[in-house]
């Protein structure tokens, strides 16, 4: 049995040629066995019926046990002056590959020629079980018994079967991860080729045109829309802190939260609440909806007495349904409804949004005991058995509380 290899080697098409790690060679294998099949007592074969087979022994042969299948007047009717050969799988595979087949002049020791089943650039495919594969005329009966192939009431059919096995070869190399961001923001930090200028309470912060337009709409609209300010050179922004601002372009060149505690001055869990909270409705304003849903997570997770009111506000102004619904489950509970009722939030929630307040106390009311709360986008407000607490109606905007916060813990 002889084994020739050859190498069909391209990457694979279903990869990336630019942003994968990983490409993959195919490696196609030609495994060839070779042998010899006797077939005895051929008289006693001549009487059977067209269609009818005898069936060999299994043997071996490129890695897998096949059968040769003879047909003494064919396997059809329009066949029945010929012998067919067809060759099947014993092994409970599904192979593809090229066959053979010779009969071996007995007289002579010599083999006819190679009687092929298909092109060697069409390679059959056999299943166990299900399909086999042979040639209907493979010699005429009255040539096979004045011949010198069969002797002493029998042939022998020399097969030479090629199976072909395609395999992966992966070749991994390392790729760092992308540092677009990091080059950014290094960028946005070395002020170079700066050709805006924004004025936020006393502090100048420098930028880029392009870069602002590219990831905010608002910034786009500004800057380069129809309506853009008169004096994009230097545009004064109200109603936000210099160091909210500050994060907000971070976020804007560098895609990725800045360290809340480098950009509060304080290592507190409530500064990073309120820078949260400051970039949340900074994220609304101009249109960063993965800010905004970013800053919402966090919210969600540091949830407590003395921010949640403040958060709910929050909240219900910018329409964040699901910070909205942690923050009613939080205070739904009597213990942390007192405390919250104490707070300096909660009068500013009372306040600016008394519909929430009541919204929170018919909430409380329903919950008798604690239960995942679930929001779904729309106006309405759902337990987790699906039970309807409450409509939430659009409400006014309220003013911007947060911008006169202070980060004084």
């Amino acid at each position: 049995m002889g084994k020739i290899v050859r190498d069909y080697s391209k990457p694979d098409a279903s990869l990336s040629s630019t942003s994968e790690s990983t490409k993959s060679t195919s490696i196609t294998e030609i495994i060839d066995g070779s042998g010899q099949c006797k077939f005895s007592d051929y008289s006693l074969s001549k009487d059977i019926e067209t269609g009818r087979y005898i069936e060999s022994r299994a043997f071996m042969a490129g890695g897998y046990a096949w059968k040769l299948f003879f047909y003494p007047r064919g396997k059809w009717k329009k066949d029945k002056e010929y012998i067919s050969i067809f060759i099947a799988l014993a092994s409970e595979v599904s192979v593809r590959g090229h066959f053979g087949l010779q009969l071996l002049d007995q007289s002579q020791s010599q083999l006819t020629d190679f009687k092929e089943m298909l092109k060697e650039d069409e390679p059959f495919m056999i299943t166990y079980s299900h399909n086999i594969c042979g040639i209907n005329r493979f010699c005429k009966r009255t040539l096979l018994e004045q011949s010198g192939y069969l002797k002493d009431d029998c042939f022998f059919v020399h097969y030479r079967i090629s199976v072909l096995k395609s395999r992966k070869i992966c070749y991994s190399i390392a790729v760092p991860p992308s540092k677009i961001g990091q080059h950014f923001a290094q960028l946005l930090e070395s002020g170079k080729r700066t050709d805006v200028k924004f004025e936020v309470n006393g502090e100048t912060f420098s930028a880029h045109k392009l870069v602002l337009a590219a990831r905010s709409p608002v910034f786009r609209a500004q800057l380069y829309g129809p309506m853009k300010d008169e004096n994009t050179q230097c545009i004064k922004v109200e109603d936000i802190q210099p160091s909210v601002f500050k994060a907000l372009l971070h976020f804007i060149y560098s895609n990725a939260l800045p360290d809340m505690k480098e950009f509060t001055g304080m290592n507190s869990k409530r500064a990073s609440t309120f820078m949260s909270q400051h970039l949340l409705a900074a994220a609304d304003r101009y249109g960063l909806e993965r800010l905004r849903l970013l800053c919402e997570s966090n919210l969600c997770k540091d949830v407590a007495i003395n921010t949640v009111a403040t958060t709910l506000a929050l909240a219900e102004q910018h329409h964040c349904f699901q910070l909205k619904a942690v923050c009613l489950k939080f205070v739904s509970t009597p213990e942390n409804l007192r405390a919250v009722m104490h707070t300096n939030g909660f009068k500013y929630l009372r306040e600016s949004c008394p519909a929430v307040v009541t919204e929170l106390f018919e909430y409380a009311a329903r919950v008798s005991e604690p239960s995942v709360l679930e929001c779904k986008h729309g106006n309405e407000v759902i337990l987790d058995d699906g039970t309807e607490v409450v409509n939430v109606r659009p409400r006014r905007q309220v003013k911007q509380r947060l911008a006169e916060a202070s980060f004084v813990v």
